[in-house]
């Protein structure tokens, strides 16, 4: 099976014109797509944001993880000696502050970039067609369509999930974090200064651990249905997805034989 155009595949890309009424693509992507497989989408910048990202998550985890349930302590010397939780403390923060810091370049490069960096921040959800798209793709999830559509980038449900998980989920967990940590930090810190409003508004440093470890788990289980889904619409509809976050360019294969 060889890859040729999609518009060889397919003279009226119909998958393609309902993401281009969904406002995932413009005429120009058409244009581009209907002479090549493989059209350019993510810049460097928001391919470097979304490993960095990916990472920094990764840490967070796993430091989250053992700052809510903390190892036993060492038996050989003394803990002051070895400062084990002191390093895992200093990860935590420091990927903490990694992620809010590249989270405010991804919401810099929203307004300077090309029009698919901003599908992260904006839902059309007056656009009536777009809702259509969102159901099918769920539909598809579910294994009831038979036919997946290809989009130029996020598909609309991906949008949803991102917008619900990535833009909204870190806002929370950036927000909560930096209380928590300017509660450590002490009155006065610039971080109570600017977030410490936030510990008496949920009723308490309890309650708002709480509700950041909960977040923590909301994303978590975002992420795996993410790596799930991207591996599956690589392999089942048959255009790039895990690539595409490494080259930028997403590429469209013929699904029919010579």
């Amino acid at each position: 099976m060889n890859e040729r155009t999609i518009h060889s595949a397919n003279p009226d890309v119909l998958p393609l014109k309902s993401a281009l009424l969904a406002g995932d693509a413009t005429e120009g992507d058409l244009d581009s797509i209907r002479k090549r497989t493989s059209v350019f989408v993510y810049e460097w910048p928001v391919r470097l944001w979304h490993w960095v990202n990916a990472l920094a998550i990764l840490v967070l985890a796993v430091t989250g993880w053992f700052i809510g349930a903390p190892p036993p302590s060492m038996q050989i010397g003394e803990a002051t000696h070895q400062f084990v939780f002191g390093y895992i403390r200093f990860a935590h923060f420091a990927a903490g502050l990694i992620l809010t810091m590249g989270f405010l370049g991804r919401i810099y490069w929203a307004f300077v970039g090309n029009h698919h960096s901003r599908q992260l921040f904006r839902l059309p959800l007056w656009n009536r067609h777009w809702w259509s798209e969102v159901f099918f793709e769920l539909r598809w999830y579910l294994f009831l369509e038979r036919e997946p559509k290809k989009y130029v980038g996020h598909n609309p449900l991906a949008q949803v999930a991102m917008f619900f998980f990535m833009t909204l989920g870190l806002t929370f967990m950036i927000v909560t974090g930096l209380a928590l940590y300017g509660e450590g930090l002490g009155a006065g810190s610039w971080a109570d200064v600017l977030f410490g409003w936030v510990i008496p508004l949920v009723g308490g440093s309890q309650a708002l651990h709480s509700l950041h470890h909960l977040g923590m788990w909301a994303i978590v289980i975002f992420v795996i249905i993410h790596i799930y889904a991207a591996i599956r619409e690589d392999i089942m509809s048959r255009q790039s997805m895990v690539s595409t976050m490494i080259s930028g360019h997403r590429t469209f294969k013929d699904d029919r034989p010579d």
